[in-house]
This record gives C-alpha cells, sequence and structure tokens, in this order.
C-alpha cells in the first residue's frame, strides 16, 4: 500500500466532515465573515480565527494526551441538538441562533471522535469563537444604552471639573462655546459609550490571561486554578475600563467643544481620539493583569512558606 493511499485514508475522514460543514453553514458563516468586516463592534473577529488556530497549534500535543475514547451518543446528542437549532433559526430568522449552533456542532464533532475529555484543553478557543459571535440587537442595546448614561454622567462630571457649564440631557450633553450664543448638542453615541471597545477588551483580557497564565500544564477551567480567576476578573474589569476611556474621550470633546467650537467635533481629532481610547483602554488592562499577576505570585509564595 502507497503512502498516498494511507494519507487518504487518514483525510478522507476530516475532508468530508469539513465538506458537510461548509454545506450546511455556508450562509452562516458568510453573513458572520460580512459582521466582522463591516461591523466595527466586532472586527475583532477577523484575528480570532487565527488566535484560534495558533491556540490548538501550541496545544497539539496536550491535545494528543487528552485524546480517550470517543463519546458517540454524547457527541451524537450535541450534533441533533445543533442541527435542530439551525434549523430553528434559519425558519425563525435568527442568525445568533444559527451561529451557537455552529459551535455547539463543533463541540459535538470532537466529543464524537475524539471524547469529551478534549474539551477541557479548548475552552478557550470555544469561548473566543462565541465572543466573536455578535450578540441579538436587543440584547446590545440593553447594554449600550446604560453604557451611554454612564459615559454621559462620567463626562459631564470631568467637563465641569475645567470650569466649563454644561447640561447633560439623558445621552445628550448640551455646551455653550466661549463667546458663541449658539448652544452646541454633543450626543454620546453607542461608539462613544464604550460598547464598541468593550467587546474586543473581554476578548483581549481572555486572551491576555491564556498565554499569561502560570499553571500551563493545568485545565483552565479550574475553580483552584488562579489563572481561570484572574480571567474572570479581568474580563470584568474591562467594564470600567471601557466606559471610563470613553467618558475621557467624551470629556476632552466637550472641553475642546467649549474652546473651539463645533470645529472640535468635525476635525480629525475625533477620529484620532478613537484610536488613543483603545490604546489607553489596552494599556489599562495590560496594567490590571501585572497586578494580578502580582498578587498571584505573592500568595503562591505565601502559600509555600507556610
Amino acid at each position: 500500500m502507497s503512502s498516498s493511499e494511507i494519507n487518504f485514508k487518514n483525510l478522507w475522514k476530516p475532508i468530508t466532515i469539513a465538506s458537510a460543514l461548509a454545506f450546511l453553514y455556508a450562509n452562516v458563516l458568510v453573513k458572520l465573515g460580512r459582521d466582522w468586516w463591516t461591523d466595527e463592534n466586532y472586527s475583532h473577529g477577523l484575528l480570532v480565527p487565527f488566535v484560534i488556530g495558533f491556540i490548538v497549534w501550541s496545544e497539539f500535543d496536550e491535545l494528543k494526551k487528552a485524546v480517550r475514547k470517543p463519546a458517540f451518543w454524547l457527541g451524537a446528542g450535541i450534533i441533533v441538538l445543533a442541527i435542530t437549532l439551525l434549523l430553528g433559526g434559519s425558519l425563525g430568522a435568527e442568525l445568533y441562533t444559527q451561529r451557537i449552533s455552529l459551535v455547539l456542532i463543533l463541540a459535538g464533532i470532537i466529543v464524537y471522535f475524539f471524547g469529551a475529555k478534549i474539551l477541557q484543553l479548548l475552552v478557550v478557543p470555544f469561548a473566543l469563537l462565541v465572543l466573536s459571535i455578535p450578540i441579538p440587537q436587543i440584547i446590545f442595546n440593553k447594554i449600550a444604552f446604560p453604557l451611554q448614561i454612564w459615559a454621559s454622567q462620567a463626562a459631564v462630571w470631568g467637563i465641569r471639573l475645567f470650569a466649563v457649564p454644561t447640561v447633560r440631557k439623558g445621552n445628550v450633553i448640551e455646551i455653550l462655546p466661549r463667546g458663541a450664543t449658539q448652544i452646541i448638542a454633543l450626543e454620546v453615541v453607542e461608539a462613544c459609550s464604550g460598547i464598541r471597545s468593550l467587546m474586543t477588551l473581554v476578548t483581549l483580557a481572555l486572551i491576555l490571561v491564556y498565554f499569561t497564565r502560570e499553571r500551563k500544564n493545568d485545565y483552565f477551567v479550574n475553580l483552584k486554578n488562579f489563572d481561570f480567576w484572574r480571567a474572570i476578573i479581568l474580563m470584568l474589569s474591562a467594564i470600567p475600563i471601557a466606559v471610563l476611556t470613553n467618558a475621557a474621550r467624551v470629556t476632552a470633546t466637550g472641553i475642546f467643544t467649549y474652546t473651539r467650537g463645533k470645529q472640535a467635533t468635525e476635525s480629525g481629532w475625533h477620529d484620532l481620539s478613537g484610536w488613543l481610547v483603545y490604546i489607553v483602554a489596552l494599556a489599562l488592562l495590560i496594567a490590571v493583569n501585572f497586578i494580578l499577576v502580582f498578587v498571584s505570585g505573592k500568595f503562591s509564595a505565601h502559600r509555600k512558606t507556610k
């Protein structure tokens, strides 16, 4: 038997499965890719497949060790559930259900062929995939609007620190520029609320913890593993970081509006400040992670001395 025949025998199953998935989820994948490309709230999704690929490649030896007996019935049950969700999501025109179905069917296939144990090593890749899926608009609005109000309140407080008279009406900040007679209304829209950077920061927080984890040979989801709790804390810290950095951006815009008038909102400053917000927010996230790593090291050293 030639080596080409052996290779084909090893490859025909994954090729067949990949082809079936491509057929079933063609529309889902195309729309998901389009959302990643056009929706700035989820543009980080373009990098997620590469990060997942790198994680799987770097952990390939551990994954091979974790392979146990295939869990046929459990895997088949997950696959049936995934296809049911795909059918229901397609009939109900609910994209999120269809996309979650894709995550489930990938998990089901892995369980079916390699066993459930291996999923413990793939928790982070699956979590990253879920975080890259746009949430339903109704939930998105429920999150975005409170963030808009919080960012508006924090921005007004910051603007008034510089003795700039201002009035807030919901998520609209009214400012009378110095020497002017017409009030300028600054609306804290979704992009300025922190929701955009929040989606990216939460994903980056998980990636940051995973690649700086201390117990590399331990399962990530382990209540005794501080890396797991560090990930939870860092992902939650993304919320105030996103709100405060965007509030600082609105504060700066408000001050420039008072001193320079309407051009402060129309010049290149507004676009540049958006990039600065991402850089500052990422720096704060790294700083919080550094503090948590330092605390973790001190705690571990204290336990060893006992």
